[in-house]
């Protein structure tokens, strides 16, 4: 690697707003966050994921398509 045209790279920390914090590489010493792993509600099972079964029939009723 050329010397001089790299940013410098840090062990940051990361904190979250729910209080989490972990230890990761980046360009910036210190990194807050809104959302992390422990509490985003897709990870913590708060949410489910939204299945798109209505999608097709509403687009097949929207064209006149037949779905089986």
């Amino acid at each position: 690697m050329k010397k001089g045209i790299h940013p410098q790279y840090y062990q940051a920390t990361v904190t979250c707003a729910c209080g989490e914090t972990f230890v990761t590489g980046s360009t910036k010493a210190v990194i807050r966050v809104d959302v992390c792993s422990r509490c985003h509600p897709l990870y913590t099972g708060q949410r489910k994921l939204v299945d798109a079964e209505g999608r097709v029939q509403k687009f097949a009723r929207k064209y006149g398509l037949k779905v089986s």
